[in-house]
């Protein structure tokens, strides 16, 4: 029986019986029998199956086995993988499968489903990581894929730990950096790398769905103050800019992704946990390492500015031709930077489809390229900064199926100071509507079943009798980024609701992105009462384990999520009219 059969008969992914040989260097093939005893001697890639040195991938041009061209960093020579498709012929080199005499007769074995089958790969990036974690096994591979990586200390913003039991937000940047054999042509001249593309990847916390949130880059909006870390190890405070590009909220003035991170959260309110970097490289060698990425036109495109040369109907794309599509914006809608939004969101989409088809799973060399050039492609912050903690990371994002991931655009309108809109604000009542279904955790593929559950909780939470508002005591803190948001509220609870025994208490000793009421078991009605009356969701209602004692307040802290008094928290139960919707799952054709 061969590796290929072997592996599938026992439940065993085939890619699991090459591991590395620390003696040698190489890559083996390790086969156990049944009873647990070797049943063939190691047999070395090169010898089996492995790519001819300096043979390329059709399309792309020769292969780098040398430092990487404007990347400042060294890759040395590369360590190949042994292919899983096709067969070894009798003449010697492995051809195309179901090629050379060796093959006749033979039926193909129909391989089992795996859980593999529905992992994710977002980004193109670290998600492919995992997929060669668990498809190849071979835990030194990991340092290998540790070296590729490059890391940026982002300080006191984001989260310190790879993962949590809670929802996950990862921001995804893009830069327009002309580093890299060939980008010359590409983006501005001289760029310090401005945040060109943008998506939030916020999933799920039970993990069954994720909103990728494309933030244009000509919004206009307010960029806070922000520490930075400087390469001598030296902290230094960027001052905010008011009314300018998100754009320069990355590289103007020495702002790093951590500066971005944070203008984020200003504008969503959502915490921003991570974040993952990368250059123009990324989409050529991703779309390259995954033998091309499947796209569709609408109608047939020549731009002489990106210099996409496409027909009508589909194409598969790789290299200098992945890039210009989504660099592309003058042949697409009415030309504008939200119509190459939508198609980078078809794009990836369709990335994540062939990441995940069996053509890329099944085989152990487009992983590890894969891997190798996500590595290399991918800055990141320092808490997911090496192999383990990225693959920590992925193995979360895996749980997610891809039809559960939605494509959706902060709404927008023209701006309005403009005589000649060239850049855009925040659409004043849709964009908030969106955000807040995403703050609450608010599926937009499965709206009803997760607004139901929801809905469930919170009656649990709120279900019995409620205080007079003379009896409600409660001390308020701004934990927010609206000035004097304790007492605005403290005056509409006074002045509205009769709720006298509440307090102003100031600034909350940290800002928080969900407004939160903590109280006592017997503060129980009192808690219910200021919920309804201010529109409080029931993950906000924060119970403690003792008894208030005498005239202890409870304590109300108001988050991002804080718009105004009067004004519900509790986000919508779907997505506001007119807002387009993408589904990762699903093919369409540029417009």
């Amino acid at each position: 029986m061969d590796a290929q059969s072997r592996g599938r008969a026992d439940e065993i992914d085939p890619a699991d019986q090459w591991v590395l040989n620390p003696q040698t260097g190489e890559y083996e093939l390790r086969l156990t029998q049944s009873g647990g005893g070797s049943s063939r001697r190691p047999t070395t890639p090169g010898q089996r199956g492995s790519r001819r040195a300096g043979a390329g991938r059709e399309g792309s041009g020769e292969r780098r086995s040398g430092p990487r061209d404007g990347g400042g960093r060294d890759n040395g020579p590369r360590r190949e993988v042994p292919a899983q498709r096709g067969r070894r012929t009798a003449n010697g080199p492995r051809g195309p499968e179901g090629s050379g005499p060796d093959t006749a007769g033979r039926r193909k074995r129909k391989q089992p489903k795996s859980r593999r089958k529905k992992a994710l790969i977002w980004t193109g990036g670290g998600m492919a990581f995992v997929l060669v974690g668990l498809s190849i096994g071979a835990y030194a591979l990991y340092q290998h894929f540790n070296s590729n990586l490059s890391t940026i200390d982002t300080g006191d913003v984001g989260n310190k730990n790879v993962t949590s039991d809670a929802p996950l937000n990862i921001l995804i940047i893009g830069t327009d950096k002309r580093t890299g054999k060939g980008n010359e042509g590409y983006g501005d001249k001289g760029s310090v790398g401005h945040a060109d593309t943008n998506i939030l990847f916020h999933v799920s916390k039970d993990r069954t769905n994720a909103t990728a949130l494309s933030i244009p880059r000509d919004l206009i909006t307010n960029i806070p103050d922000c520490e930075t870390t400087l390469p001598d190890g030296t902290k230094k405070v960027i001052p905010g800019t008011r009314n300018i590009r998100f754009n320069t909220s990355l590289g103007q003035d020495g702002r790093d992704p951590g500066c971005t991170m944070r203008t984020v959260e200003e504008i969503t309110g959502l915490k921003v946990d991570h974040f993952m970097m990368v250059d123009f490289n990324a989409v050529k060698e991703l779309s390259t390492a995954v033998g091309g990425v499947k796209v569709c036109l609408a109608h047939a495109v020549k731009d002489k500015d990106s210099h996409l040369d496409l027909p009508v109907g589909e194409s598969t794309i790789q290299g200098e031709d992945a890039l210009a599509f989504v660099r592309t914006r003058h042949s697409f809608g009415n030309r504008s930077d939200l119509d190459r939004i939508k198609v980078q969101q078809q794009f990836i989409g369709s990335m994540i489809r062939q990441m995940k088809s069996d053509d890329t799973l099944t085989s152990p060399t487009k992983l590890y390229d894969l891997a190798n050039a996500a590595t290399k492609a991918l800055t990141v912050d320092k808490p997911i900064g090496t192999g383990t903690k990225l693959v920590s990371l992925a193995k979360e994002l895996s749980k997610v199926d891809t039809k559960n991931i939605t494509f959706v655009t902060a709404p927008v309108i023209n701006n309005p100071a403009e005589p000649k809109p060239i850049t855009v604000v925040l659409h004043p009542e849709k964009a908030d509507q969106l955000f807040a279904m995403m703050r609450e955790d608010t599926s937009l593929t499965e709206v009803k079943n997760q607004k139901k559950a929801a809905q469930s909780k919170q009656d649990a939470q709120l279900k019995g009798t409620k205080a007079a508002a003379a009896d409600v005591r409660v001390d308020v803190l701004n934990g927010g980024d609206r000035p004097g948001a304790a007492q605005e509220t403290v005056t509409w609870l006074q002045n509205n609701q009769g709720v006298l025994k509440s307090t102003n208490k100031a600034n909350a000793p940290a800002k928080i992105s969900k407004t939160t009421l903590e109280y006592a078991p017997n503060q129980a009605d009192q808690a219910r009462a200021l919920a309804a009356m201010m529109g409080l969701p029931g993950s906000a209602l924060k119970q403690g384990t003792t008894d208030a004692e005498g005239l202890q307040a409870m304590v109300l802290t108001l988050g991002a999520d804080f718009k105004g008094a009067g004004v519900p928290i509790t986000g919508p139960a779907k997505a506001p009219a007119d807002v387009p919707l993408a589904n990762a799952a699903k093919a369409e054709c540029a417009k």
